[in-house]
């Protein structure tokens, strides 16, 4: 066994203070691909596309290293919320949201050598109802506006929220559980705040 370096290809915050949560060692190299959704792709295979890609995108440049991809998108009627282009776009969101359950998708990817391996976690989450004034209110403190779904479930938004039925770390950005699975499906064996290695 041997000790690895990680890499995080995303710029996102919530990722990296969820790593650090579990005491795993990183550093952050976005990914910086093109997250558009396909034609008919449906928000499921989108999410693990893009978390495979990110994944994939760092690995091949260095191959000695362990890559994490993650990519979350927030589900409404079976329309795909991303993070909102401007003010009137996340207004236009939470309003959709508001007192209604909607679907978080978040999908999680590992590369290490030639092995890739992906996981999706789904959440059901319920918004309690929101007036006018607490939208702008909430938009006005510019939480909502680097966020799939236009809020951020440990910040503000929690007070938005009423249930979640599921991984609350998979509405954050990254599911846990299903990382560590993942990891050791790479031959990264986690235990509680270090990874080690087996061969690849």
């Amino acid at each position: 066994m041997s000790t690895c370096k990680v890499v995080l290809a995303s710029s996102s915050p919530r990722r990296r203070d969820l790593l650090n949560l579990i005491g795993i060692q990183h550093e952050v190299r976005p990914a910086n691909i093109d997250e558009t959704l396909r034609p008919h792709e449906v928000p499921r295979r989108h999410a693990e596309r893009l978390a495979r890609e990110k994944a994939s995108v760092i690995a091949v440049r260095d191959p000695d290293l362990i890559t994490i991809g993650a990519d979350t998108v927030v589900v409404i009627n079976r329309k795909v919320l991303g993070k909102p282009a401007d003010v009137a776009d996340a207004a236009r969101m939470l309003k959709m949201l508001s007192g209604r359950e909607h679907t978080v998708i978040t999908a999680v990817a590992v590369a290490r050598g030639k092995k890739l391996r992906s996981a999706i976690e789904e959440v059901h989450v319920k918004f309690r109802r929101l007036r006018d004034d607490e939208i702008e209110a909430y938009i006005a403190t510019g939480e909502p506006m680097d966020k799939a779904g236009a809020y951020g479930i440990q910040g503000f938004g929690a007070t938005i929220v009423e249930r979640v039925e599921g991984d609350y770390f998979a509405v954050m950005g990254l599911p846990l559980v299903r990382l560590v699975g993942l990891l050791r499906d790479v031959g990264v064996r986690y235990q509680f705040g270090t990874l080690a290695t087996s061969p690849a």
